[in-house]
């Protein structure tokens, strides 16, 4: 396989994992505009990078029975939509590390203007389902890009 043709991959700015999308054909609805849903599928793509880029492999994890990372609760707002072929930026922090769980700040952009955010947290499951602490090794490489500061551009308040 000819590498320049490999998937690009996000990367760190500091605590600040950034990962582009493009608005497909298949992203949109009947109005043209994106489907709310597609978000979760780039914050998680961008999620699941941000994880490739720190070492930290699933992939291994799940295979040799360990357990693997399990949306645990998440909330998200949207603020304006994107359309057929916007550029999207999508913007991830981890604001709080536990044994079992990390916490995640999330947010999509067009150039600078925001059009989602998301607050969640991750857990790490046994493959029974049952709350795991995460390996050590893990919890490790979220050290050096924790930043528990990642204010909200969004309050209830805001209007959309």
């Amino acid at each position: 396989m000819d590498k320049s043709l490999t998937p690009q991959g996000g990367r760190f700015d500091g605590p600040l994992h950034q990962f582009a999308v493009r608005v497909y054909y298949e992203d949109t609805d009947l109005s043209g505009i994106v489907y709310h849903a597609n978000y979760l599928r780039w914050f998680e793509r961008a999620r699941s990078d941000m994880l490739r880029v720190l070492d930290i492999d699933q992939r291994a994890a799940i295979e040799a029975g360990e357990g693997a990372y399990a949306v645990a609760d998440l909330h998200i707002r949207y603020a304006r939509p994107a359309r057929l072929d916007d550029d999207v930026l999508i913007e991830s922090r981890c604001t709080q590390l536990r044994a079992a769980s990390v916490r995640m700040h999330q947010r999509a952009f067009r150039s600078s203007e925001l059009l989602a955010e998301a607050q969640l947290r991750v857990g790490f499951v046994a493959p029974d389902g049952r709350p795991r602490r995460q390996p050590q090794e893990w919890r490790d490489a979220f050290l050096p890009v924790l930043s528990p500061v990642f204010p909200s551009v969004l309050s209830p308040d805001t209007p959309q």
